[in-house]
């Protein structure tokens, strides 16, 4: 079941503009991400090692997130780019997070539909820097990412579906959509994916 939202506040041309001024920095944090989207995907396992449905799901997602991780990692090594030494804090994901309910099973519900949102504004991201890169190469492998961050947006409410109604999921995806819109507008605009 194709359940795709796209994002309600959209990414204003400030910051397209940035990133192409500053597409290092931006390679930069998509690597970042990409290793925290990982980790995310396996971090279900860890917490959730009876949910045995989509597990296997789960691990599929770590490893298409790694492999992402490697091909920005590839890009980068070609222009000269170093990885950070650590990751920065993610306001973006901290206050997502901080608006999870407390019950293990409505945290649940809640941690795997932010997944949902945050790989929704992946892809409205990753599809504005593919059509304005002029870079043809480049602009193919952010095409192909966003088309794979709607696939991934997908999958967590599927997930969702597995274990709970799914009206009560798509009332929740719902808020999820606001309530990330409310966060994005108040961010500062960087060259960065969030």
């Amino acid at each position: 079941m194709q359940v795709f939202q796209e994002v309600i506040a959209q990414s204003p041309q400030e910051w397209i503009d940035i990133v192409l001024s500053n597409f290092d920095d931006f390679l930069r944090d998509h690597a970042d991400n990409e290793r925290k989207a990982s980790s995310m995907a396996m971090s279900f396992i860890a917490k959730y090692p009876n949910r045995v449905e989509i597990i296997p799901e789960l691990i599929r997602i770590a490893l298409e997130e790694l492999e992402h991780f490697q091909q920005v990692y590839d890009i980068m090594e070609k222009r000269g780019v170093e990885l950070t030494h650590s990751i920065g804090k993610d306001v973006y994901m901290e206050q997502l997070i901080k608006s999870c309910r407390n019950g293990r099973d409505e945290r649940f519900m809640d941690r795997l539909l932010i997944a949902s949102v945050v790989e929704s504004r992946g892809r409205e991201r990753f599809k504005k820097v593919a059509a304005a890169l002029k870079d043809t190469e480049l602009g193919e492998f952010y095409k192909n990412l966003w088309i794979e961050e709607s696939r991934h947006a997908n999958v967590f409410v599927e997930m969702a579906n597995i274990y709970f109604d799914n009206d009560e999921v798509l009332a929740r995806l719902d808020y999820w959509n606001n309530r990330e819109s409310e966060i994005f507008v108040g961010l500062e605009v960087r060259a960065c994916l969030h």
